[in-house]
């Protein structure tokens, strides 16, 4: 799977998992919510790998530069597009 085709089911699966939205409607999702998605685990090989290219690419925002089971289950995902 190429990094393109990787981000657009992150941006499906956001939409999907959304717990919340931000103050401009865009939905935002948990580390912890994506980590532990059983659809999640199995679409995406390296689901952290995919959130950094999806930040590069201004696709999500989040606010911390390391994302790890169990320490950043809280850490609020918002997309941006």
């Amino acid at each position: 799977m190429n990094v393109e085709h990787e981000v657009s089911l992150l941006v499906e699966e956001m939409k999907r998992l959304q717990e919340e939205t931000d103050a401009q409607g865009r939905p935002v999702v948990t580390f912890g919510v994506l980590f532990n998605d059983e659809k999640c685990a199995n679409l995406f090989e390296a689901l952290v790998g995919t959130l950094k290219a999806a930040k590069k690419k201004k696709v999500v925002s989040y606010d911390s530069e390391l994302l790890l089971q169990g320490v950043h289950d809280h850490i609020k995902i918002t997309l941006l597009q």
